[in-house]
């Protein structure tokens, strides 16, 4: 007894001392390595990482004791054993998270969706998104499943449950089908990419940019700061307005009404020297037409383009207003007016 005991001491001095070194060790290794920025390694990785590492030294530390048969009780086996392998399969989940956001993080940095040409940007920052929740989904899946198989009771439980739900099983399976329906759109929202982070979209009547992508959810962040949260499945069965699906770049359109009497080349040179000595205009599209004409006015439309649609948005409004300034200004009888014919006896 005195024997068995002074071991298990030894060993818990010992084990305990080869923590604390090796978790030392690889702890300020890892510090010092993030700080160099030619490593992939983030610099707050060591940080990011200590709590999984010491679960499993500290798992690994047990899964030795119990090789070597310190403990002297049966139950004591079972418990540790079971929390031990446990802490080894939780910490191992955790490190393969951490490793595949490292690695997520490594990649983005080549590229930044705040520059005006990002289409290639949102696409892989999307991409990258989406598979990302995709893998730590399955990683949690995966590490539960194999940690509830370590248990002899709870996996007996298992096969007699899976032999014996078959009605069940089809109730289940027809309870979580809309789940499951949302999950698989996510899915392949990654692959086909319908939409992407910070595209503009119109979504129920609502104008606005893509800020986050789940597997079961998307964000609109709309253009007065409200946010719609819209199930996966709607950008796959629904018809949706996407303003930069190939290129940010859109054509804007101003309506003016006028009375018949307004000169149209002076408002084609008005609508080219505003956009001329506007930083909002790409150079790309100068265009007035008289697209309409009834019985009181003219219909006119102004066409011009921007590098996207909020600067779109931005040079419409500038457009228009100073359109409505120079003809009332300059020819204030071209403005909408009605006629009434009076005859005379």
């Amino acid at each position: 007894m005195v024997s068995f005991n002074k071991e298990l001491i030894d060993y818990l001095i010992i084990g305990i001392c080869a923590i604390i070194v090796t978790f030392t060790l690889a702890y300020y290794g890892l510090k010092k390595i993030g700080k160099d920025p030619s490593n992939i390694l983030p610099v707050n990785f060591a940080n990011r990482i200590w709590i999984p590492l010491l679960i499993f030294l500290i798992s690994l530390f047990c899964q030795i004791a119990l090789i070597i048969r310190l403990f002297r009780f049966e139950y004591t086996y079972t418990v540790i054993g079971h929390l031990s392998t446990i802490g080894i399969i939780l910490s191992t989940a955790w490190f393969l998270i951490i490793i595949l956001k490292v690695f997520k993080a490594r990649i983005l940095k080549k590229y930044d969706v705040s520059t005006s040409d990002n289409l290639k940007a949102r696409k892989v920052y999307t991409q990258f998104m989406i598979l990302e929740n995709i893998i730590i989904f399955l990683i949690i899946i995966l590490s539960v499943g194999i940690a509830l198989m370590s248990f002899d009771s709870i996996r007996s439980i298992g096969v007699s449950l899976l032999t014996s739900a078959g009605i069940a099983g089809i109730i289940i399976g027809l309870a979580a089908q809309k789940a499951i329906a949302t999950l698989l759109a996510g899915i392949q929202i990654a692959i086909t990419q319908p939409i992407r982070i910070e595209d503009v979209v119109i979504v129920e009547g609502e104008w606005g940019w893509i800020e986050e992508i789940t597997l079961t959810y998307v964000v609109v962040r709309v253009w007065d700061k409200r946010r719609l949260v819209v199930p996966s499945t709607y950008f796959i069965e629904n018809t949706f307005q996407n303003w930069t699906r190939n290129t940010a770049e859109i054509l804007g359109t101003v309506f003016i009404y006028t009375d018949y009497e307004v000169p149209f080349d002076r408002l084609r040179e008005e609508l080219t020297m505003l956009l001329e000595k506007s930083p909002l205009w790409d150079g790309k599209t100068n265009v007035l037409q008289v697209t309409n004409a009834t019985d009181r006015s003219v219909e006119i439309r102004a066409l011009m383009s921007a590098k996207d649609s909020p600067t779109s948005w931005d040079l419409r409004v500038y457009v228009r207003e100073h359109l409505l300034v120079f003809i009332k200004e300059n020819y204030p009888e071209s403005l909408p007016k009605s006629r009434v014919s009076l005859k005379t006896d």
